[in-house]
């Protein structure tokens, strides 16, 4: 009787996860056409990739006590290092700035696609704005982050033949930075900032990044290329104060919207954890406001004055201020465009050769679009 039940349970079971295993496959992102550029686009590189870890630590800047929690005389960053195996000559390095709460391994998906084209890619969790923070992330520390990427830069240049994970070495004429969220923020303190920019950056990429705060006057301290890649459905940071606003702020600057993408939808995780979420950033607002000061917008004003382009817009909606959220795309698709606008920006730029980098070009501006439906570019 007992064996009776058990084989009964077993088949429940085995049909249960038979199910499962359909309605995952049937629910997965739909993939653009096969013989469409994006396609190929979406391929991985030609080379295979490796993954370092490391511990950078800058004894010339302290880390400031947090809520109660004590401080640090230095500024602790444990680094992963993406890279192509076996491949010699100079790469281009891409340093990565991570979201609030979040770590230096959110947009893996985009650093393993990079690093499969040649791309070095560095990525670090932040003393006080990564998920582990004693005392819960502080946004504030912002401030201190574009220091931490001229310094990330520094570590990866510096490292001796014994210690660098790969082959060839790193051309300090490529050199790029991409962030989400708060990372966006970074990326464009890092960028523009006029007394915090870091001069050997050659293109950046704001992922959903505040950027409501900055006239024009804050991007003209370089011509430097720039992408801000959105979703229309962002609960965290409004899409028309903070991406729309970007290619009539900064003359190189460029704009990928993703109608319906979410906040969430961007981090690797959320496909496919998040995949049957109407939007993911319902759970991405109750963590965000559990941790963010009584007045969020008072972090701007330590970043600048309005000579500086630093200016506060009092229309502009304030985190997850317009709940609930619309519904949101596939988290799927949301990273296919990301992968591909990342990848094909940057080869805009760093390609080997003009047909490279022209190649590149049309994919971003007009193939994406053309393939994914619900993409859209503006320059």
């Amino acid at each position: 009787m007992v064996s009776k039940i058990l084989k009964g349970l077993a088949g429940i079971l085995v049909l249960l996860l038979v199910l499962g295993l359909v309605i995952y496959i049937a629910s997965g992102p739909e993939q653009p056409p096969a013989d469409s550029a994006s396609a190929s686009w979406l391929e991985p590189g030609l080379h295979s990739v490796g993954q370092a870890e490391y511990v950078f630590v800058d004894d010339t800047r302290p880390t400031d006590e947090n809520r109660g929690f004590p401080g640090s005389p230095d500024r602790t960053l444990p680094t992963t290092i993406w890279y192509p195996e076996n491949m010699e000559g100079e790469h281009p390095l891409i340093i990565h700035s991570h979201g609030i709460m979040s770590s230096r391994s959110e947009l893996n998906y985009m650093a393993e696609n990079l690093a499969s084209n040649g791309y070095v890619v560095a990525a670090t969790d932040y003393p006080l704005t990564n998920g582990g923070t004693a005392g819960g992330a502080n946004a504030a520390d912002v401030v201190n982050q574009p220091a931490d990427v001229s310094f990330l830069i520094d570590s990866v240049i510096a490292l001796s033949a014994d210690r660098k994970p790969f082959a060839g070495s790193i051309d300090a004429d490529r050199i790029g930075i991409t962030g989400l969220s708060l990372g966006g923020l970074t990326t464009s303190l890092t960028a523009y900032h006029p007394r915090w920019r870091e001069p050997r950056i050659k293109a950046a990429v704001s992922i959903a990044g505040p950027s409501a705060v900055f006239s024009k006057r804050f991007y003209r301290t370089t011509d430097i290329p720039f992408l801000m890649i959105a979703g229309t459905s962002d609960a965290l940071i409004d899409h028309r104060s903070n991406a729309a606003v970007i290619p009539e702020r900064i003359d190189n600057g460029a704009l990928v919207s993703i109608d319906g993408g979410s906040h969430l939808g961007f981090i690797g995780m959320s496909e496919p954890f998040f995949r049957f979420m109407d939007n993911p950033d319902t759970v991405g607002c109750q963590g965000v406001l559990s941790i963010l000061d009584e007045d969020p917008e008072d972090m701007f004003l330590t970043m600048g004055s309005e000579a500086e382009g630093v200016v506060n817009d009092p229309d502009a909606p304030g985190v997850c201020e317009n709940l609930p959220p619309p519904k949101a795309s596939h988290p799927g698709r949301q990273q296919m465009i990301t992968q591909i606008a990342v990848l094909s920006f940057f080869e805009s730029i760093f390609g080997e050769t003009e047909d490279d980098r022209s190649a590149a070009r049309d994919q971003l501006e007009n193939s994406l679009a053309l393939d994914f439906e619900e993409a859209s570019f503006q320059k």
